[in-house]
């Protein structure tokens, strides 16, 4: 898995040209994705790579993002399949699902979200990540029109994710 993981990010670092900064979030956050009282933002990080999109019955359909998140020109996590943050600092990880109904479309984007955590691992950053936001997200939205079966497509796209723990 780690193997996968570490070879995903460095396919995302190549499509996609590095990483950056963190950049501050948009001003507010839709009700739609505001995370629940009782939870404290830990940190925000920048994620710059790919969503990665294969052909299943003549349409795109999303197989995984692959991305690396960033602060102050540092790489702190790796972002794949699940999904899964994991730290290239301490190791830890947090995988979350999508809290159903909160999302924001975006224009000419994939959509904000709020994300549950459901697994966590390791004492590091992740480890007590009770929530995921995606935020002030940029392109990666699937190709229009349709598609040859088996064909896989990986687009551009960046966002900001806040990750947060319980008070």
């Amino acid at each position: 898995m780690k193997r996968t993981t570490v070879a995903i990010a460095v396919g995302a670092l190549l499509i996609g040209g590095g990483t950056t900064a963190y950049a501050a979030t948009s001003t507010g956050v839709p009700d739609a994705i505001k995370v629940p009282e009782g939870n404290k933002r830990l940190a925000t990080y920048r994620g710059e790579g790919v969503q990665i999109y294969g052909c299943t019955n003549g349409a795109w359909t999303l197989i995984q993002p692959a991305a690396t998140l960033s602060h102050r020109g540092r790489t702190i996590a790796l972002h794949s399949k699940g999904p899964v943050w994991t730290s290239t600092v301490d190791g830890s990880t947090v995988g979350a699902a999508a809290v159903p109904g909160a999302s924001v479309p975006r224009p000419n984007a994939v959509p904000e979200l709020l994300l549950k955590a459901n697994l966590n691992s390791g004492d590091g950053i992740f480890g007590k990540v009770t929530y995921v936001q995606r935020l002030d997200t940029r392109g990666g939205l699937a190709p229009a029109g349709t598609c040859a079966a088996g064909a896989q497509t990986a687009v551009r796209y960046s966002a900001d994710y806040a990750f947060w723990v319980a008070k």
